[in-house]
């Protein structure tokens, strides 16, 4: 088996959760398969190349700290064209999306998404894809080359967090003057309340049925101390606001307690809250993935149950 590629993406000078991720499982890929495990890393951010230990190696194509979905994904490409590598990491991502199609077609290799597992199989690997909110799973044999985007949340980010003096080489990529340009960082309004600071949260999904039914989970969390949370339908509906959303594309909780209502637990919600300390999911549907993660379940009604709770703790 040859190399992996972990292509990192980082905001603000900082490399985000996904790289860590990424690193920790191709580390053990290439600990148990052979190969190497290396690092891609753009703009100025190979001058922390230290927080990368898990990596052999790290190659910095330098450019801007400014993302830019062209450069990058030129810069991609003509890493991966030298390196020849077995796999090629990014993340399932805004910028792994970005990055990952047009590699891979320029390429001619395969693409696999929503890559929540991996191992290593055989002469090559095997992936697992977590498809339809959960509710199906996947498995693609890879035996050659191929662009795997990785499902943030489910590989320890821990297990990438290794400080080290890895080989930094400096790659000079052509990547063209393109038609993107980066004029402005906006950054989201902040709220009233962090919810990422919350040790309580009541969070609401689709189950809640209507907006004005919003107002049950609201007595409860008052009772409890709670901060209020959503999973995405709601902010999309315009029902709550987004610094209230829990996943992928919003934030990332460890409440003391995490309590959903209504949630089926998407991939990307489930990423958003799995490393709370004690997750309560209530939802009627018995196969919803919430409960692949729930310390405690309930399948009933979610008006019921509340009531009874604030009843009983009023």
């Amino acid at each position: 088996m040859g190399d992996i590629l972990v292509i990192t993406e980082h905001l603000k000078g900082e490399f985000a959760d996904i790289t860590f991720e990424m690193l920790g499982k191709a580390r053990e890929l290439t600990d148990s398969s052979g190969g190497q495990c290396i690092a891609v890393t753009f703009g100025s951010m190979s001058g922390k190349a230290g927080q990368l230990g898990a990596a052999d190696s790290v190659i910095s194509v330098g450019g801007s700290d400014d993302y830019n979905p062209e450069s990058y994904a030129a810069s991609v490409q003509s890493v991966v064209s030298a390196q020849s590598p077995s796999l090629v990491l990014v993340g399932s991502t805004s910028m792994g999306m970005d990055v990952a199609n047009p590699v891979a077609t320029t390429l001619g290799i395969p693409v696999i998404s929503y890559c929540s597992n991996m191992s290593a199989s055989g002469g090559g690997f095997s992936c697992t894809s977590s498809m339809y909110g959960g509710k199906m799973n996947v498995v693609t044999n890879v035996d050659n080359a191929a662009v795997v985007m990785i499902l943030a949340g489910f590989f320890s980010a821990d297990a990438g967090k290794v400080q080290g003096s890895p080989v930094v080489e400096n790659f000079s990529a052509e990547s063209g003057a393109g038609k993107v340009r980066f004029k402005q960082l906006i950054e989201p309004e902040a709220a009233d309340v962090d919810i990422t600071q919350s040790e309580t949260l009541v969070a609401v999904g689709r189950g809640i049925g209507g907006k004005d039914d919003i107002e049950v989970a609201e007595e409860l969390a008052e009772i409890l101390k709670a901060d209020l949370a959503c999973s995405r339908p709601l902010v999309d509906s315009g029902w709550m606001s987004k610094a209230q959303q829990v996943g992928k594309s919003g934030m990332k909780v460890k409440p003391k307690v995490y309590i959903a209502l209504g949630i089926s637990g998407a991939p990307e919600h489930i990423e958003g809250m799995k490393n709370s300390s004690t997750i309560i999911a209530i939802n009627t549907d018995k196969n919803a993935p919430i409960f692949d993660v729930a310390h405690y379940g309930m399948t009933e009604d979610l008006f019921d149950v509340v009531e009874e709770l604030v009843e009983e703790l009023e």
